[in-house]
Formats: C-alpha cells, structure tokens, sequence
C-alpha cells in the first residue's frame, strides 16, 4: 500500500526546520525524498537559502523510526497518503505556494467536483443558521461539495446541512488522525466519510490540536476551493485568516453582511470594507457568482424584492421604463427619449443601481434587472 518514498517523505517532514517549502526545495533538487535523506546533508551548498544549520537534522534514525510506525499508524486506520512531490495533492491545492508536502485522507475526495469553502464563528447566530438552511436548501440538487473545518458553529452546521441535502462534504483537521477535536463532532466525523465525503490533514499521527495549527488548517480550507464564503465572524476570528489566504492564493471571497452592532457580523463588514470580499446580497445571486449548476427548483433570494417594496419616484419611473424597454440603451439615446441633459439623467441611473435595479455595461450602456 505504501512505498518506501512515503517513509522517506514521512521522515523528512519531521525533521527541524523542514517546513513545506523547504521539502519542497528539497525533492526537486534531488529528485526524490529518498535521494534528499540520504544526500542533503553532504550537498545542501547546492540549494539556495539552505545552510547547514537547516539541515543538520536530516539523516536523524529518530525521524525514520517514527515515518515507520507512521505507515503502521495509517495501513491500520485505512488513511491515504497523498504525496505533493508526486502529483496527489487535490489539484486547485497544489497550485498554493505553500501547499503541504503530505496530505493524510480518510474517505472519499472527487477532485473533478467544484469545491466551495464555508467558514464562520463557532458562537453562530440565528442569522447565520438561517443564511446555511437556505444556501443548502437552494443548492441541494447542484452538482458540488462543501468544504470546512469541523469546528463548532458555523462549520458543524455546514457539514450537517450538506449531509441533510446529500452534498458530499470535506473536513479539514487541525490535528493527526488519532483524535477527533472537539471530541462532540466524533459521529460527525464518521457520517461525513460514510456518506461519501471525506477527512483531510497535513498532521502526522503525534499532532494534537495546537492553536498554531488551526491557522495552518485555514490555508487548506482556503485552497480546496475556487471560493471561500464567510459566514458570521467577528474582528480577529480565525475565518479571518482563511479569507486571507483566500485572498492570496486569487481566489474569490464572498461575505455575509450583518448589522454594525453585532460582534459576530463584524469581521465580515469589514471584510467587505476593505475590499477583500464581495457582499452576499441574495442567495440566487452567490449561487450565480459561485458558478455552480443552477438548481432545478427555484430559487428563493435571502432578502426578496416582496420583502424590499421599492417605490420609484416620478423621475425614476421614466429613466427605468426606458431602460426597461430598451435593453443596452446608450446614455445618448436616453437622452433622446427624455429631451434631459446628461447631468440631470447620470444621478437617476446611480440611484437606481444603488437600488439593485439598473446595472451599467461598457459603452455608457444600461440594462434593467
């Protein structure tokens, strides 16, 4: 089930100083994490930024010791042994600079289905539940999977609803496989795999959940996805870390708005302050933006036009029964058709983009929505 280049990869991982990138220097240099073990030591002049104080622990029988009772560990408990170096790793994660050199997994993962990231606070609101019941609810005939971090709150809602809706769904760990932490998501943990989904950790079996590794976990919620949305957080939560490195691997970022006064809708307003994620307006409207397959049922939007009785005044009415009318309109055919001047015309259209109701294309184009 293993070769011997997973007890070498194992075994250099574990060494002093030898973080992802690192091992990553180091096995394209020699081509293998065998070839590195056996020769770094000798020829570490030969990678750039590497002195010999960094690869004084490689070669330690201590580290192919323990890669030895790791492969026991993982051959006992039925855990995939995913390889950076050779090509396993999920491939939108490995396309991440710093992408782990090993990936554990228990269950199963099709690499071909979108991914979407869903995080959020573990003190979760009513407001954010009901924000999931209805993602879920208009997503459950849509060919994707979740993907989030096992935590309480926000996260243990997203792998239960996705369970609920049949939508396999991916947990990420911030500890080895020997434990399940918090304790209370054990079942969880095992629904997800029974159901189809799957486990995922760069901790080896000695690593508990440390609270450096929960942030070390949040770049692989991040780079699963082409998208990561917040839920609820407030200012400094740990989902603020994911939406970084979102951020910095390019990818997109989408955040629930809440009200200035509430602490755990903090952090996602000022996520959308800062520009480092977009607004979540409607439902129907992330859907779109996600670019999931559309679900048959129709879509109900998270704050509807019924609920948002907008009322036009009289000068509204006519610019956007032009618009209406005539879809791509120009700004001088309005002009035109209402004998206005352009300065009287532009604020009307702002006000009714501002309004959700009127979107402007290149060209000084307008189309109603």
């Amino acid at each position: 089930m293993y070769s011997e280049e997973h007890l070498y990869s194992i075994a250099l991982r574990e060494c002093n100083l030898i973080g992802d990138i690192n091992f990553y220097k180091l096995v394209r240099t020699f081509g293998s994490a065998k070839n590195a073990w056996q020769h770094t030591r000798k020829e570490y002049k030969k990678i750039e930024g590497l002195g010999y104080k960094m690869v004084a622990d490689i070669g330690n029988p201590d580290h192919l010791k323990f890669a030895e009772n790791e492969l026991r560990f993982c051959e006992k408990n039925n855990i995939r042994i995913n390889l950076r170096h050779h090509n396993e790793l999920p491939k939108l994660l490995n396309e991440c600079y710093d992408a782990p050199a090993i990936l554990y997994q228990k269950g199963s993962f099709d690499d071909h289905q979108q991914k979407v990231s869903i995080v959020g606070t573990r003190n979760m609101t009513s407001y954010g539940s009901q924000f999931l019941h209805d993602f879920f609810e208009e997503t459950q005939s849509c060919n994707f999977a979740s993907v989030s971090g096992l935590a309480l709150g926000i996260d243990k809602e997203v792998h239960e609803q996705s369970l609920q809706k049949h939508i396999p769904t991916i947990a990420v760990l911030a500890h080895g496989f020997h434990t399940i932490y918090p304790s209370k998501n054990k079942r969880l943990s095992e629904k997800i795999i029974e159901e189809g989904g799957a486990l995922f950790t760069e901790f080896n079996s000695s690593r508990k959940p440390d609270r450096e590794n929960f942030i070390q976990r949040n770049r692989i919620v991040a780079g699963l996805s082409p998208a990561t949305i917040v839920v609820e957080t407030a200012f400094g939560g740990g989902s603020i870390s994911t939406a970084t490195f979102a951020n910095q691997y390019n990818r997109e970022v989408f955040a629930l708005p809440g009200k200035i006064t509430d602490k755990q809708s903090q952090g996602c307003n000022h996520l959308i302050f800062q520009h480092k994620a977009a607004a979540i307006s409607t439902v129907k409207n992330l859907i779109e933006n996600l670019g999931i397959k559309k679900p048959k049922a129709k879509m109900k939007e998270l704050f509807s036009h019924s609920e948002i009785n907008i009322q036009f005044s009289e000068s509204q009415q006519l610019i956007f029964d032009i618009i209406a009318g005539n879809p791509k309109i120009s700004l001088d055919e309005i002009i035109e058709k209402t004998d206005l001047s352009s300065h009287k015309i532009l604020p009307i259209i702002l006000e009714l983009e501002l309004l959700g109701r009127v979107k402007s294309l290149s060209g000084r184009q307008f189309l109603a929505i």
